[in-house]
């Protein structure tokens, strides 16, 4: 007779298996155009998450931790606890098709009342996936020390990393990819950023333990595991910092505006004392970049400014 516990144990595991489409790991489908920014980063553009050992303002100078061949587990367990969960991502086809590859600059609060997207017009994550598998195949070699761009197996682990991590956490699975594309363009060999907080892997999060480039040690294959972690420790956040999860949860919303505050949260630490998401530290544009990335937004020019002329969109840092 069956051991229980295995047939038990085997159950979960089956739960938990996430497969990528066979189409994700077939390279790339078309050429990449010379218009797609890949730097991961914008000048002084570091993410500054919310600290979770104090309230207040997120330390600087916070120390790595000691790599070695085994990773130290961040990643916290954060969940969203508001109206805008959602834990069951199976639903591939749960948006809009592609969307429209254009830019809108987004001014204002994240409400669609400000002219912010409805959630009703997000790209399905399979179409948003597919339209940037590309640039994941290409961005490694675009980095300012170009490393071996994206195999197959590593961007299947990303979408798999991405479905585990949002039925963990219950982070839309869109909202994940657009923050890894926004910060990584999907290269899973980004080097690990520093602009006063210590940004790692895929999704350059709060000082977590998962990267495959860092002082010089490059991970050429990336492990799954190690892919999985990078976008769990973005998501559920770090033992130093919040994730995604989190940053919705101090959004002060139930509604889409959530997503494009928790955006900001994510890179700044907090949403300016305006209430506008394009005023405070760090990128300028993030927020609006997110949600033109939800809405079908792959290579055309971007159309806000505000971080090369901050001064041509009134921006105040407070």
């Amino acid at each position: 007779m069956v051991n229980k516990a295995i047939v038990a144990s085997l159950l979960v595991g089956a739960a938990m298996a996430v497969p990528y489409p066979p189409s994700i790991d077939l390279g790339p489908t078309g050429p990449v155009l010379d218009t797609v920014d890949f730097s991961p980063k914008k000048p002084n553009g570091g993410n500054y998450m919310p600290s979770k050992s104090t309230n207040a303002p997120v330390s600087r100078t916070v120390d790595a931790p000691a790599l070695g061949d085994k990773l130290e587990a961040r990643a916290t367990g954060e969940k969203v606890t508001n109206g805008v969960a959602r834990f069951d991502n199976s639903n591939i086809l749960d948006g809009v098709g592609n969307g429209v590859d254009s830019y809108t600059m987004y001014w204002g609060d994240g409400s669609t009342g400000a002219g912010w997207p409805a959630q009703s017009r997000w790209v399905s994550f399979q179409n948003m996936f597919d339209n940037y598998k590309n640039q994941m195949f290409a961005a490694c070699a675009n980095l300012p020390t170009p490393q071996p761009n994206d195999s197959g197996p590593e961007v299947g682990a990303i979408w798999d990393g991405i479905q585990q991590a949002a039925a963990a956490t219950g982070v839309d699975h869109r909202l994940i990819l657009a923050v890894i594309m926004q910060e990584s363009h999907g290269c899973v060999r980004v080097h690990t950023t520093n602009g006063g907080v210590r940004n790692p892997g895929l999704m350059q999060d709060h000082n977590g333990s998962a990267t495959c480039n860092e002082n010089g040690r490059v991970q050429n294959p990336c492990p799954s595991a190690t892919i999985y972690q990078m976008i769990s420790e973005g998501t559920a956040g770090t033992s130093s910092g919040d994730g995604l999860a989190n940053c919705i949860n101090q959004s002060g919303r139930n509604d889409v505006s959530a997503f494009y505050r928790a955006a900001r949260i994510y890179n700044s630490g907090s949403i300016s004392s305006t209430g506008q998401l394009q005023n405070g530290i760090a990128t300028h544009c993030y927020a609006s970049d997110i949600a033109n990335r939800l809405t079908g937004w792959v290579n055309a020019p971007n159309g806000c400014n505000c971080d090369n002329n901050p001064g041509s969109c009134g921006i105040t840092t407070n």
